[in-house]
């Protein structure tokens, strides 16, 4: 899998490095970190959205008829469907969510500009993959992070992941508040690379533990 991830510098300048997805740790480290290079100026603006974006059935909506219970490996569920997932990570064993992915949104070239990605992002288009966390277990999960959520082409692979450590308003990843008790949902966010405008982020795929697709496994999927 190979991801590009930034950072973001006391001064507000970024860096680049190539990591690993330890996202649903709580954090993000990487290695062969590269120096800092000056970012833009000017905030950043909000998401072009593109028309591979299907409707959202709303935050925290429970599973559909037939998809009762934990989702199984390999479970395909549509765009704004729930998956009902356990979170066995760090302090947090036995806690359990409805992952939903709400939207796969379209960027443009344009929106890399600034975040100094080189030759890197070459060719390449961002799309938004958009999704809600809701805590349907009994444990608090204040300040969990769950990540492991990448996109897929057309034929089904994967596409290139761009993690971003510090703020992206474009696409913003969110940590679980404090007091992220049964009940209580957050919004989240992650970034895949198109290799070409010729092709699309058609789906998303959550690779997390018990479904570790690095292992052989096989994730759950939203088309």
């Amino acid at each position: 899998m190979s991801t590009i991830s930034m950072r973001n510098t006391a001064l507000g300048a970024v860096g680049l490095a190539v990591v690993g997805s330890l996202a649903l740790t709580g954090c993000k480290n990487g290695n062969e970190e590269l120096p800092a290079q000056p970012a833009s100026s000017g905030p950043a603006g909000p998401a072009s959205h593109g028309a591979s974006a299907a409707p959202s059935t709303g935050a925290g909506s429970q599973p559909p008829a037939g998809a009762a219970g934990t989702a199984t490996s390999g479970q395909a569920f549509k765009i704004g469907e729930a998956a009902q997932i356990p979170y066995d990570y760090g302090d947090f064993k036995g806690s359990k969510l409805a992952l939903t992915v709400t939207a796969i949104e379209q960027g443009t070239p344009a929106d890399l500009e600034g975040l100094n990605l080189g030759d890197k992002a070459n060719g390449k288009v961002p799309y938004y993959i958009r999704y809600t966390v809701k805590n349907i277990g009994t444990t608090d999960m204040s300040y969990a992070s769950v990540g492991h959520v990448r996109g897929l082409l057309g034929d089904g692979t994967e596409a290139q992941s761009l993690a971003v450590i510090g703020k992206f308003e474009k696409c913003k990843d969110e940590s679980m508040p404090k007091g992220f008790a049964n009940g209580q949902t957050q919004t989240s966010c992650a970034i895949a690379l198109a290799p070409s405008a010729q092709t699309k982020v058609a789906g998303a795929e959550y690779w997390g533990n018990p479904y570790n697709a690095t292992s052989n496994g096989k994730g759950i999927t939203w088309k």
